[in-house]
């Protein structure tokens, strides 16, 4: 009877400019080196990480099943076909943790189906540092993901979250399509209570990262360019 390969859970840096030891732990590096065969959501960024991480790695052995909005779900059983032949596999986003606000937790859901062994490893997630730093609710709170894009949905939706955060005192996170970050503050100033706190994580990790939370007031005089910069958005009114 063949031996079930074990898929490990392998969190990648923020951006291109974190050094990887300042980041990522031992058990990262680890992994890396000794995995051939991950499923990634694009296979230049994740050839461009593994090589960063071990430069001496033959990029020929490698073996790389993309998993991204192309990918046709008849593929998917296939790409669990070496975990099922006892090869260890990895899952990496293109940032951050997998399987958060990421495609990747399909392919975790597929190995537990299957009584394959799932490993998560430490490294960084953009969700908890931005929540982290905040200094709002750690005890409350939920990721929503990408708001809707009709501008009218839009400001319900943020009036929604506002309301929620108030009626259960709790914090509301939420990112935008990086090349509308600055709409979306607009939309934010123009929506939100002035005296509801907003928390903007830009670039975290990186030495452009910002880490600040204001009222909506402030926000509202003081304009913050994050043209194309990842952000995490948190709004908490109290």
């Amino acid at each position: 009877m063949t031996t079930l390969g074990t898929l490990y859970l392998i969190p990648v840096m923020l951006g291109d400019e974190t050094p990887a030891t300042d980041v990522l732990p031992a058990s990262v590096m680890r992994a890396v080196s000794l995995i051939d065969t991950y499923v990634v959501e694009n296979s230049k960024v994740a050839r461009k990480f593994i090589k960063a991480i071990d430069p001496t790695k033959v990029q020929a052995t490698l073996n790389l099943f993309e998993l991204n909005k192309h990918t046709d779900a008849k593929e998917l059983k296939t790409f669990i076909q070496p975990l099922l032949e006892g090869k260890n596999m990895g899952l990496m986003s293109d940032a951050g943790c997998p399987g958060v606000a990421d495609p990747g937790a399909v392919i975790v859901a597929m190995a537990h189906e299957k009584g394959i062994k799932v490993v998560p490893l430490t490294g960084p997630s953009s969700i908890l540092l931005s929540l982290m730093g905040s200094g709002m609710n750690g005890q409350s709170f939920t990721f929503n993901g990408y708001l809707p894009i009709d501008k009218s949905d839009k400001k319900t939706m943020l009036k929604n979250l506002e309301k929620w955060s108030f009626e259960r005192n709790q914090s509301q996170l939420f990112i935008e399509t990086p090349y509308r970050n600055n709409q979306l503050m607009e939309e934010m100033v123009q929506t939100l209570n002035p005296n509801t706190l907003l928390c903007v994580a830009c670039d975290l990790t990186l030495p452009t990262e910002i880490m600040l939370t204001k009222p909506v007031s402030f926000w509202k005089k003081h304009k913050i360019d994050l043209h194309k910069r990842p952000c995490i958005f948190i709004i908490h009114k109290k």
